[in-house]
């Protein structure tokens, strides 16, 4: 069901609760269970605290999420959340998937503004796609190097703060036991997909298929090696 004008029922309902009646659009204080839920969503569910810090916990890429509606305005927190290659093409940040409520009170305990969020999301924004092939070497260093280290051994300047290692992409030993169908999933979808950890982001909603494609096939490279027989073209059923 629809709001007439096209807001999900459920959506239209909580921006309700996350706002003031009025033209001035000023934001209730959350309520403590609502201020809780926030904080478990960033901490336990989704891998905004793989690269930013929130109460002491998380990562050391991207600017603690503490004080972020001191240094930026409720407009671009919204929008930064929603669709960060939108509002800043090519900057180092994935776009999370998540349910279109839980993004909502996320913007709003970060001190954005819940009704700046396009309703319903508009269509993702990828990296623009390259005219000539997509460059791996150049996509891992923007994107996995912050944890795995420039060569894969798992040493980038987050992995100490990271709750489990990340994976030794030039790890031989461990690498040509995963296929490259798996790899393609854990950066597609991200750590959770794969039972691993949650805070490995999930890049699908950021880089093209062509180019997460180039991000396995570089992987190899770093390993030097194939994944399992089973899983190659032309190897047994």
């Amino acid at each position: 069901m629809r709001h007439a004008r096209g807001t999900p029922v459920h959506l239209a309902a909580l921006l309700m609760l996350l706002t003031v009646p009025g033209g001035q659009g000023v934001a209730q204080p959350l309520s403590g269970f609502a201020v809780r839920k926030a904080e478990q969503l960033l901490r336990d569910k989704h891998s905004c605290l793989g690269c930013h810090r929130l109460k002491g916990e998380g990562g050391q890429l991207a600017p603690a999420l503490d004080d972020v509606r001191g240094r930026r305005d409720a407009a671009y927190i919204a929008a930064i959340v929603s669709d960060p290659q939108r509002l800043k093409p090519g900057v180092s940040m994935p776009r999370v998937r998540m349910p279109a409520s839980e993004r909502a009170l996320i913007v709003r305990y970060l001190g954005g503004d819940p009704t700046r969020i396009e309703v319903p999301p508009g269509a993702l924004s990828p990296v623009a796609p390259s005219p000539t092939a997509p460059d791996g070497k150049g996509l891992y260093a923007q994107w996995c190097a912050g944890c795995h280290g420039t060569t894969g051994m798992g040493d980038g300047p987050n992995a100490q703060a990271l709750p489990v290692p990340p994976a030794r992409h030039h790890d031989a030993d461990a690498m040509r036991w995963r296929s490259d169908d798996a790899l393609f999933d854990t950066i597609e979808a991200g750590g959770a997909i794969m039972n691993r950890h949650h805070r490995m982001p999930a890049f699908g909603g950021t880089l093209t298929t062509p180019q997460i494609r180039a991000l396995v096939a570089y992987i190899r490279t770093l390993c030097r090696c194939q994944g399992p027989a089973w899983s190659r073209d032309g190897g047994p059923p």
